[in-house]
């Protein structure tokens, strides 16, 4: 099974991508679901988030709160120290459950899956990958659509988007270029002449 890293900045649309591809018969894991999941009641990954940055990360129901953590990485004094232990935890035991999941996608009989990571190469995890799709958007399109998805101000917003690898970069890195651009029908011919190629190879 090709194993293809889906990866991109916030707001890049990196969903809808995924959508598309699953049409055409490629699954996909999300990594950020997969956080969420583990984040979502009393697992080993919350535990170890809430030794390192307080109980007060964790609600009344005994779910991560995000809005608390995410104040802490991102608007601290430490917050690049914040950020990177963050990333730490949290991609330790996000890739463990996605290489599960994965093995079970083959065990079923998928022929590629997609891996829809943002921080894929931060992770280390394109070194699992068989080849990488990189999607980029213009940077007001995206700040639009954090501030619209998540609720925050476009500082906020900003904030996020710069401490990203930035779009060039991830493009030199990917096997494949998606520029999100345009609508949702010049979108799906891409990711049908990607989806081609991936099969005829």
């Amino acid at each position: 099974m090709k194993v293809i890293g889906l990866c991109g900045g916030s707001g890049s649309g990196k969903g809808a991508v995924s959508a598309l591809f699953a049409e055409l018969g490629i699954p996909s894991i999300d990594t950020d679901a997969v956080y969420h999941e583990l984040t979502s009641c009393d697992t080993e990954c919350l535990r170890a988030l809430a030794d390192a940055f307080g109980k007060e990360i964790i609600t009344e129901n005994g779910s991560l709160n995000r809005r608390v953590l995410a104040d802490i990485v991102f608007n601290s004094e430490r917050s690049e120290e914040n950020r990177a232990l963050l990333n730490e935890i949290s991609h330790r035991h996000i890739l463990a459950e996605t290489r599960n999941r994965l093995s079970r996608l083959e065990e079923s009989g998928a022929r590629a899956a997609i891996v829809d990571a943002p921080l894929l190469f931060e992770s280390g995890f394109d070194r699992e990958c068989n080849l990488i799709i990189a999607v980029t958007a213009d940077e007001e399109a995206r700040l639009c659509r954090i501030m619209r998805r998540d609720g925050i101000t476009r500082e906020r917003a900003l904030e996020r988007v710069r401490t990203q690898i930035c779009d060039s970069e991830l493009s030199r890195r990917a096997d494949f270029v998606i520029v999100n651009d345009g609508d949702l029908a010049n979108l799906r011919e891409r990711v049908e002449n990607i989806a081609e190629k991936i099969f005829e190879s």
